[in-house]
């Protein structure tokens, strides 16, 4: 019940659009490395299931594509399904789309692609990582919390229980285009409560988060890469007999 009621006030976040860029801050770099780590990607599939799957399903996924992460059906089963009887099946949400649209005014979104469908002035996976970091505690919502990537945003901290409560710092100080204006600046954030994790752990948590989040939408994206290089490298020695070729058949043409 404590995960699907997380799950609910999760589902209340993006169907407000949390996952857009209008915060206008700067967005924290994705450590890519995790792309490669199949612990990191497993972790974050364990994180999915566990607070975002509550809500949010992916319909273009499926459970057995997992294995693609070094993970047996049985493994699969017994750790990370909850909402679906066969391997083969699609990665099904708990909530009902149906209840999830009567109780918040719309239907909880699926995020089988959310990481590739969100960019700006870095990647999807960038403006994720930043966004899921960036909670604070702020007693003027209606959820009681805020983040600095998605000012006013609907969604509560659903892995406030890992991170902590912390609030925001802000410092009033000129506005750059009118000296006689005070503007607040964001100063830092300030620990209230700890979390079960510590920051550089929750740090990690979140980028296998994301980084399943980014596998999941293009789970071949790795063999995809790799086959790239190799063909890169055929076309680079084909140019090259191509041009010795050339120079060898014109040769005596004056």
């Amino acid at each position: 019940m404590k995960k699907l009621i997380a799950g609910w006030m999760a589902a209340l976040c993006l169907a407000g659009g949390a996952f857009a860029n209008v915060g206008g801050m700067q967005w924290d770099k994705f450590p890519t490395e995790r792309m490669t780590d199949l612990s990191s990607l497993q972790n974050g599939a364990k994180l999915f299931v566990n607070y975002c799957l509550n809500c949010h399903g992916a319909s273009f996924a499926r459970y057995n594509r997992m294995r693609d992460l070094g993970l047996t059906d049985d493994q699969i089963k017994g750790n990370l399904m909850f909402a679906a009887d066969k391997v083969g099946e699609t990665m099904k949400v708990v909530l009902d789309p149906k209840q999830g649209k009567a109780w918040f005014g719309a239907a909880p979104p699926d995020l089988s692609v959310i990481a590739r469908s969100r960019a700006g002035q870095g990647t999807g996976a960038d403006y994720l990582y930043t966004y899921l970091r960036s909670y604070y505690r702020d007693d003027t919502t209606a959820t009681g919390w805020n983040n600095l990537a998605f000012p006013s945003v609907a969604m509560p901290h659903a892995l406030w229980e890992l991170q902590g409560q912390q609030r925001a710092v802000f410092e009033e100080v000129a506005d750059a285009h009118d000296p006689e204006k005070k503007v607040h600046r964001f100063k830092g954030f300030e620990q209230i409560t700890p979390g079960k994790l510590t920051q550089a752990e929750y740090n990690q948590s979140v980028a296998d988060l994301v980084a399943f989040l980014q596998w999941m939408g293009e789970p071949a994206q790795g063999q995809r890469v790799r086959l790239g290089v190799w063909v890169l490298i055929f076309l680079a020695v084909f140019t090259l007999f191509a041009w010795r070729l050339n120079a060898a058949y014109w040769k005596d043409v004056k």
